[in-house]
């Protein structure tokens, strides 16, 4: 019967290895990271098995909730890019919101100058989204 260590260098190292054959966004490997961590202990302090793995799965944990705060996600790229006309369906007003039709959907609009009122059923282009809210422009004032 192999020792404990032998089987958590083991199962560290072939958790390494299936992060570089299916990523899994350094969960696999921060697990491998942490059983090869226990093998080493294990030698020297941790006896039993069943604390090997309750320290296994706390220096998992611990590594993959540390790795998540230095490691950013990319953000998803907006869809606006692909259309960016759309028309006033209210007024809206200057520095407040109004609502628009774009992609035959109703909504919640202000435009990028806040000293601009830009009046119903005028086309508009759209320049960006902040969360629920579309950042517009009017039709005349850029092709001016």
């Amino acid at each position: 019967m192999p020792s404990t260590t032998l089987i958590w260098l083991f199962a560290g190292s072939g958790l390494c290895l299936i992060e570089l054959f299916l990523p899994t966004a350094f969960v696999a490997f921060l697990m491998g990271i942490s059983a090869i961590l226990v093998a080493f202990l294990s030698q020297a302090i941790l006896g039993k098995l069943w604390l090997q793995v309750v320290v296994w799965l706390l220096l998992s944990t611990a590594l993959v909730v540390l790795s998540r705060r230095f490691v950013r996600l990319p953000r998803r790229k907006s869809k606006i890019q692909d259309a960016i006309i759309a028309e006033t369906l209210t007024e809206i007003p200057a520095g407040k919101t109004g609502r628009v039709l774009y992609e035959g959907n109703s909504w919640r609009a202000l435009c990028d100058d806040e000293k601009l009122s830009i009046p119903p059923n005028q086309r508009v282009y759209v320049t960006r989204r902040e969360g629920t809210t579309l950042i517009v422009m009017p039709e005349n004032l850029l092709h001016s």
